[in-house]
């Protein structure tokens, strides 16, 4: 195959291919002695072995009996659970009660805490219900102006549930009815 080369084409004038040229070796790398990688001693193996069967052993006792305390070795049951279709839901509120008996709402955020804050924190509450008190001090904080509260009230509402669906019935129990002392630091 002679001749010029064609405009665009691989080959050269003077015949030879782009790709039949010499491959030109890289230059070899020297050695630095080390290359970063360590094997274990036997021991060090066998260790590593033992640490990884006791997290195994312990997600896996986690998972068979374990609860929330134990996360992350024992399931969040939130997550990890279905709640019984029939079993009721319940809704807990907290309230603050002004002397004309209007209540006026002190939970979803209402104070600074949080439904599920303060759900958390509600066997602590039901065993000290004066800590309610401090609830009714930090609305007044927020409020200056809004009418002194009496009481703060723990709430439940319980919505029967009939296969997942509401059945209408709605039961409402106060856990917790703590009388606020007048004349408490904050309040009016």
């Amino acid at each position: 195959m002679g001749g010029a080369a064609r405009p665009g084409s691989l080959t050269r004038p003077d015949g030879r291919r782009s790709y039949d040229a010499a491959v030109v070796p890289a230059p070899p790398v020297p050695d630095a002695g080390d290359t970063g990688v360590r094997t274990l001693s036997p021991a060090g193996r066998r260790v590593r072995l033992a640490a990884t069967g006791v997290v195994l052993a312990l997600l896996l006792g986690g998972t068979l009996w374990g609860n929330d305390p134990e996360f992350p070795f024992g399931p969040f049951r939130m997550y990890s659970t279905r709640a019984d279709p029939d079993r009721p839901v319940v809704s807990t509120r907290v309230v603050g009660v002004t002397a004309d008996g209007d209540e006026v709402r002190l939970s979803g955020g209402e104070v600074g805490l949080r439904r599920a804050e303060f759900e958390g924190q509600l066997p602590r509450l039901v065993e000290q219900p004066e800590l309610l008190g401090l609830l009714a001090d930090a609305y007044a904080a927020g409020r200056p102006g809004a009418e002194p509260l009496v009481a703060v009230r723990v709430v439940q509402e319980r919505h029967a549930l009939d296969g997942g669906r509401r059945t209408g019935e709605v039961t409402e129990r106060v856990v917790v009815d703590q009388p606020v002392a007048t004349g408490r630091e904050g309040t009016p």
